[in-house]
């Protein structure tokens, strides 16, 4: 995967597709109008604020603000710090993988029960209360084997971890 195809999975992931556009358009700038940004992208200027704003928390932009001397107001320049994307990626890949890992030891250590038309799949203290029997269909749930689910979660833990 390239760099740049790499940073639009991760952008994303962590903030919306509709901030990928933005990200672009700050990538090879530095110090950018927010007004100039706004009508690149063809947006509000509100909305391109809402955008950096969540870019801002993550920390993959930074701002210096400015007083316009001939309108009086302030204008933010805004710059994309590519680095913390890094961390970012880092930070996502270990939530991914111990999450997994909680899923891995919750299949692992649990039994599941299923019925026939997979309509709601129930750990064992819920197939008991709903007495064995679908929640949905009303049809008798069976134990599932969940090997092959259980090996699949193995393979992304390891795969994530490489």
């Amino acid at each position: 995967m390239k760099n740049s195809e790499s940073m639009d999975c991760t952008i994303v992931e962590v903030v919306g597709e509709e901030v990928v556009p933005l990200v672009h358009a700050l990538k090879e700038k530095k110090n950018f109008s927010e007004f100039k940004l706004a009508e690149r992208l063809d947006k509000d200027v509100n909305a391109t604020r809402s955008l950096l704003y969540r870019l801002l928390e993550l920390g993959l932009v930074s701002f210096i603000r400015r007083k316009d001397k001939k309108k009086g107001w302030y204008i933010c320049y805004w710059t994309f710090k590519p680095r913390q994307l890094k961390k970012i990626r880092k930070d996502l890949r270990e939530r991914k993988i111990n999450a997994l890992k909680e899923r891995f030891e919750r299949e692992k250590n649990s039994n599941f029960f299923i019925c026939e038309d997979k309509c709601a799949r129930l750990d064992f203290d819920q197939a008991v209360d709903f007495n064995f029997k679908c929640p949905e269909c009303g049809k008798l749930m069976g134990q599932e084997d969940n090997t092959e689910r259980i090996k699949k979660i193995k393979e992304e833990i390891l795969s994530l971890e490489k």
